[in-house]
């Protein structure tokens, strides 16, 4: 029998919750995180990328932002010609869309209408590349997140359209998740144990 539209919201949320249950009480967070540090280092070597954009980490998740830092370092210390940038989103709550703003390490910060430090007064950027939050993965490229709809939304608005990459531990691997007619997949998703998407 076919489940209807509100069986399967149901069956989301209480995914969602049991995923973000299950990432807020890893015992080995640390050590996974230093693996996705590396996986994201190495992941980024010789990217043709100057304006990243990423997140603030909230709720256990990943906090991509030293292994930017460190791109962006890298960069300056070969003395590369373009100055590259990381941009943090900051949220539209009219629209229900995502704009980033330019950060750095000790950038001035407040938070948004949810709570979440984002940059304060800095320029806005447009990434090419653009590292999402992952509550849960699956085949095929495709993120299960907050439910919010941010990152659909904004995707369909950002032009040129950045290359989207997941980021999440490998205990957030669906491997029976289905998904949705709106879900659009990801162009890769890593994880603390290397690249998970695409495969090979």
């Amino acid at each position: 029998m076919e489940k209807s539209a509100e069986d399967k919201a149901r069956e989301r949320k209480a995914l969602r919750a049991a995923l973000l249950e299950a990432r807020l009480n890893l015992p080995d967070r640390q050590e996974r995180a230093r693996g996705l540090q590396q996986v994201m280092r190495i992941w980024l070597v010789g990217r043709p990328d100057t304006v990243i954009g990423a997140y603030w980490p909230i709720k256990g998740e990943f906090d991509p932002l030293p292994a930017l830092h460190r791109w962006k370092e890298d960069g300056e210390l070969q003395g590369e010609a373009t100055r590259k940038r990381i941009g943090l989103p900051v949220v539209d709550k009219v629209h229900k869309t995502l704009t980033f703003h330019a950060w750095y390490p000790g950038c001035p910060m407040e938070e948004d209408a949810y709570g979440i430090p984002k940059p304060k007064g800095t320029e806005v950027v447009v990434p090419t590349l653009l590292f999402v939050p992952c509550v849960g993965y699956a085949p095929g490229g495709y993120r299960l997140g907050y439910g919010g709809g941010f990152y659909d939304r904004t995707l369909a608005t950002l032009q040129p359209k950045p290359m989207t990459v997941g980021l999440g531990f490998g205990t957030a691997f669906l491997d029976d998740f289905e998904p949705e007619p709106h879900d659009v997949p990801l162009d890769a998703i890593l994880n603390d144990h290397g690249v998970v998407w695409p495969i090979g």
